[in-house]
C-alpha cells in the first residue's frame, strides 16, 4: 500500500447565483488528497493519513477518497473544523484565503501518528502540510520513524505564503529530503531550495547528493526530467493536449509515476536504488500521460485506469 500523507481541505469556488450574485460550491481538494485520489483511481492500494475532522466537509472529503477506492483506515478524525480555502477568481488567476486555525488537519501531533503495519510499502508527503505547524511536524515524526524501511517520495510544491518560519521549515525539509528515495519538484521549487547562483545542473547535484535515487524536476508545458544518482539524465514531453484546467495536475502527475513503478515491481529502496533509464523514462511518461487526463477537463479531476490503459 501506498500510503499518503498529508492535506486534504475543501476548496470553495465561487459560482453564480439564481440572484446574480456568486456562492461558493465545495470541492474536495489539497495536494496529497489528489495524489491519493489519482492513485486509487489508477488501480493502485492508497492509503490516506490525514487529520478530518467529523464535520460535514470531513464527511464530503472521507467519502470521495472512499468513492476512488482510497483506503481510510489511517484517517485521524476529531471535531475540530475542516480547512477552507476560499478562492477568488480575477481575470483567470486564482488568489486563496485560508481558513485553517485549530483545524482538524492542522493541528495533529507526533503522538497521534499511528504504527503502520508492513502493508504499508511507500510514503508519499507533500503540500502545504509540509509547512504548517504543528502538524508539518507530526509528519516529519513520522517519516523518521517509519521511513527506513519504506519507499519514501516527497514533493514539496512550496508556497512560500505559507511559511511562517522560514528557517524551521527549511530545516524541517531537509531532514525529509535525506530521508526520500524519491523527490520531485518544479524549477521554481528547486530555486527556492537552492538559491545559491548556480548552474541547473550544480543544484541538480547538490539535491542528488542529499540521498533520493530518483530526481524529478518538472517545467510545465516543457515536461519533466529525470535524474538517477549515477547522473544518468532521462527527459519526457508533455503530452499535447487542450488545457482545460491545470489545477491538480502536478499531483496527478507524482500519482501517475508511484503506479507506473508499481505496476513495474520497482517501487522498493533496492529496486530504486539500480533503476534503470528506460524504467524511469516510462514512470516519467506514465506521469505525463495521466496529467494529461486531468488538465483537458475541469477540475482535479484524475483519470481512471481504464481512460490511460493501452500503452506506455
Amino acid at each position: 500500500m501506498i500510503l499518503c500523507c498529508g492535506e486534504a481541505l475543501i476548496d470553495m469556488i465561487p459560482s453564480p447565483t439564481d440572484s446574480g450574485r456568486d456562492g461558493f460550491v465545495p470541492h474536495s481538494g489539497g495536494a496529497v488528497f489528489n495524489t491519493a485520489i489519482a492513485l486509487g483511481r489508477l488501480g493502485v492500494r492508497t492509503g490516506m493519513l490525514t487529520g478530518v475532522s467529523t464535520d460535514v466537509f470531513g464527511q464530503q472529503l472521507s467519502a470521495a477518497l472512499a468513492a476512488s477506492h482510497v483506503d481510510t483506515a489511517h484517517i485521524i478524525t476529531s471535531d475540530r473544523p475542516t480547512t477552507l480555502a476560499f478562492v477568488q477568481l480575477t481575470d483567470g488567476h486564482a488568489t486563496y484565503s485560508f481558513f485553517d486555525e485549530n483545524s482538524a488537519g492542522r493541528m495533529l501531533a507526533p503522538d497521534d501518528m499511528p504504527e503502520l503495519s508492513s502493508e504499508v510499502s511507500a510514503l508519499y508527503f507533500g503540500g502545504i502540510s509540509l509547512a504548517c505547524e504543528p502538524g508539518a511536524d507530526a509528519y516529519l515524526a513520522l517519516l523518521e520513524r517509519e521511513g527506513d524501511t519504506r519507499v519514501v517520495m516527497i514533493d514539496p510544491n512550496i508556497r512560500p505564503g505559507f511559511i511562517a518560519d522560514e528557517p524551521r521549515y527549511r530545516a524541517r525539509l531537509d531532514r525529509m529530503i535525506r530521508k526520500s528515495d524519491i523527490l520531485k519538484m518544479s524549477d521554481e521549487d528547486l530555486n527556492w531550495i537552492v538559491s545559491e547562483p548556480l548552474s541547473l545542473n550544480e543544484k541538480v547535484e547538490k539535491m542528488l547528493e542529499m540521498g533520493p535515487a530518483l530526481l524529478i524536476l518538472t517545467r510545465g508545458g516543457a515536461g519533466a526530467t529525470g535524474f538517477l544518482s549515477d547522473g544518468t539524465e532521462v527527459n519526457v514531453s508533455a503530452q499535447r493536449v487542450e488545457i482545460v484546467d491545470t489545477v491538480g495536475a502536478g499531483d496527478t502527475f507524482n500519482a501517475g509515476v508511484m503506479a507506473k513503478l508499481s505496476e513495474l515491481g520497482l517501487l522498493s529502496k533496492p529496486a530504486l536504488s539500480g533503476l534503470s533509464a528506460q524504467d524511469a523514462s516510462a514512470a516519467l511518461g506514465f506521469g505525463a500521460r495521466v496529467a494529461a487526463v486531468t488538465v483537458s477537463r475541469a477540475g482535479a479531476n484524475p483519470p481512471w485506469a481504464g481512460e490511460v490503459a493501452g500503452g506506455d
